[in-house]
């Protein structure tokens, strides 16, 4: 098995929705804003090769909105998804899943892309994983969320038939979150505080274990328990989710490759007097 870091496009979002109940006096040394008070953050995917899998979680905001929505978001910098694919010898012809941790825009925007005027997925020899609950929840979304989930950016890949459902665990699983299996080397960790079964890919890899936190710890600046993005559906139950998963995550010495943060792709944990926070920060191709 091997794993790559795919870089894609980063942009820009409002600071004190990223950092929800913080102070703007406290987060700004975090990630300096500009003076729209918008901060900059990643879009960082993850890409699996393992067997004759080449698997690629999320794929980030895509190209096909028009103007006035890239307008929002500030897209900047030199990576885009198919310049970091190229980068390690690869292609969206190559890519056999992607696993979608949730359906914001951010996150699986690059699904589809518009060809000759129509909506057509990407990745058009893979297919694209989800989960049932989470599926339903984006497709008949809440007012608070509904500008986050994109028909266009969904409603095709089941169209062309490229849609499958990971199996979801039932029943409570305590003071730990739940997972299932996906591969021999991938299982699923599922979360609710941020959107309805959010999913975090977790991987065995090089003897250690890596889980791709995607917005349950959008950055290493979030590794604090109230730093909970306002955001979140369900903020308190993105607290007792983080307050389960960081405990696990020191016990067990997981690293975390983050999504979001823009200057951090991983690190491994320690227990503070302040609780849990980063301890050594590296680049994946160190692992």
């Amino acid at each position: 098995m091997q794993l790559y870091t795919i870089d894609t496009e980063l942009f820009k979002l409002d600071g004190g929705a990223m950092f929800g109940v913080v102070p703007k006096t406290i987060w700004n040394k975090l990630n300096p804003s500009d003076e729209n008070n918008l901060c900059t953050w990643a879009m960082r995917c993850l890409l699996i090769e393992d067997g004759n899998r080449l698997m690629l979680i999320d794929n980030g905001i895509g190209d096909k909105q028009d103007a006035k929505f890239f307008s929002h978001y500030y897209l900047h910098g030199d990576n885009t998804l198919e310049k970091s694919l190229k980068k390690h010898g690869f292609s969206k012809e190559d890519i056999t899943d992607v696993i979608l941790t949730h359906l914001h825009f951010d996150h699986c925007g690059g699904s589809v892309d518009r060809v000759d005027g129509k909506l057509v997925p990407a990745f058009k020899n893979a297919v694209y994983w989800s989960n049932e609950r989470h599926w339903k929840w984006a497709t008949e979304p809440n007012a608070r969320e509904k500008a986050s989930f994109l028909k266009e950016n969904i409603l095709p890949i089941q169209e062309a038939g490229q849609l499958k459902f990971i199996e979801t665990p039932e029943g409570d699983s305590g003071d730990k979150l739940a997972s299932t299996h996906f591969t021999d080397n991938i299982s699923m960790r599922f979360v609710n505080g941020h959107t309805d079964m959010m999913m975090l890919p977790q991987i065995a890899y090089k003897g250690k274990t890596l889980v791709y936190a995607a917005d349950l710890l959008p950055s290493v600046a979030h590794l604090p328990l109230p730093y909970v993005m306002a955001y979140d559906m369900f903020p308190l139950t993105t607290l007792t989710e983080k307050q389960q998963f960081l405990k696990e995550a020191i016990e067990n010495d997981y690293i975390l490759f983050f999504e979001h943060d823009k200057d951090i792709e991983c690190c491994s944990l320690q227990q503070t007097e302040r609780g849990v926070r980063q301890k050594d920060i590296f680049k994946l191709i160190e692992i």
